[in-house]
């Protein structure tokens, strides 16, 4: 892995998306409203891509944290996922995700209808850690995401840790799990 003191800072700004997506039929799941399956999906995609932009070249998936659902999604809502990073370690990133849905006839404000963090690891060819540039916060909101980005890394990685230590734990007292 390259020094990260190689690789310029890029701006929020700079990887910053938005994807849309009208929502149709085949969308839906049993109740009739959009699969929350088809919305993962579009938010995955939407932060792949930021996370390749930002990072220039391969990204992949490594977690999806707090996928929330805030309302239903419906056949002939126009989905606005938009997609930025929030944060940056050395070959990791974490992409903050809003959904929005508006009526595709209809010139209604859009509201907000999910959320999602996801980290992203760039890869190389071989498939092996590479160095990201820094995000550089450009608002007073994107100094907030990177923020709040960092305690959520925090957190993912002392429960990681707290798991493992149990695991070791029940292993030495003899529990097979």
């Amino acid at each position: 892995m390259t020094d990260q003191g190689d690789i310029a800072g890029k701006p929020t700004s700079a990887s910053r998306t938005t994807l849309s997506h009208i929502m149709t039929s085949h969308d839906t799941n049993l109740l009739g409203t959009v699969h929350g399956g088809v919305i993962m999906k579009l938010v995955d995609d939407a932060a792949g891509a930021v996370a390749g932009r930002h990072s220039g070249g391969p990204a992949v998936t490594a977690s999806m944290d707090e996928m929330a659902f805030l309302e239903p999604v419906r056949v002939g809502d126009l989905l606005h996922v938009k997609a930025q990073v929030n944060w940056t370690g050395r070959s990791s990133m974490e992409v903050g995700v809003r959904v929005m849905a508006e009526r595709w006839n209809e010139s209604t404000p859009a509201t907000q209808v999910g959320s999602a963090y996801l980290v992203f690891a760039a890869v190389d060819a071989d498939g092996k850690p590479r160095s990201v540039p820094q995000v550089i916060p450009e608002t007073e909101q994107d100094k907030r995401r990177n923020q709040e980005a960092q305690i959520r890394r925090t957190h993912r990685l002392a429960r990681r840790q707290a798991i493992k230590e149990l695991r070791e734990r029940r292993a030495a007292e003899g529990y097979e799990d």
